[in-house]
């Protein structure tokens, strides 16, 4: 692949470290790599820019990564864009899909696990369905972000729906979601 044919990609996460690791790791796989750590930036980048690709991390400090899905996609419909987080949920995942990325990853992923879900451009029928159901836990996890997403982020809102003090959902929601 030549310069010119180098492909272009947004890469936007909070953490500055993570973002020149993978941000390295995708330019020796020939991407034209621009980064941002706050959602602002990572708009006016798109926009210079306009990427072939975009991966964007869920959680941009106290903001939502899945603003900038909608607006990207609102900008350039035809953007692959990649949501990868280590603060998964199923809720999340259903959202950044209807608002325009094309896959949904979680954290810790390879950039070789990146890369390749990048470039599909369709779904796996052949991925296996889980072999256990969600624990409690996991469950209890996932409400609270779909209540938290329903009141874009604000905690104290999300805190009064679910008749729960704004503190205990703070604790609850600074944990990693439960594995299955």
């Amino acid at each position: 692949m030549s310069t010119k044919d180098k492909k272009t990609l947004l890469l936007v996460d909070d953490d500055a470290t993570f973002c020149r690791v993978l941000g390295k790791a995708l330019e020796k796989r020939n991407f034209d790599v621009f980064t941002a750590t706050e959602l602002a930036i990572g708009l006016e980048l798109a926009t210079d820019h306009r990427p072939d690709y975009a991966i964007i991390d869920l959680r941009i400090g106290h903001e939502s990564g899945l603003k900038l899905v909608e607006e990207l996609h609102a900008q350039n419909p035809d953007l692959s864009m990649l949501m990868l987080t280590g603060y998964a949920s199923i809720s999340t995942a259903v959202e950044a899909i209807k608002l325009g990325a094309v896959h949904y990853l979680t954290k810790p992923a390879t950039v070789e696990d990146i890369v390749n879900a990048l470039q599909r451009d369709s779904g796996n029928s052949a991925v296996p369905p889980a072999e256990n159901p969600i624990s409690v836990k996991r469950l209890e996890w996932e409400h609270l972000q779909k209540i938290l997403m329903e009141h874009d982020g604000n905690v104290s809102a999300a805190a009064r729906a679910l008749s729960m003090h704004r503190r205990t959902l703070q604790r609850k929601l600074a944990k990693r979601p439960v594995k299955d």
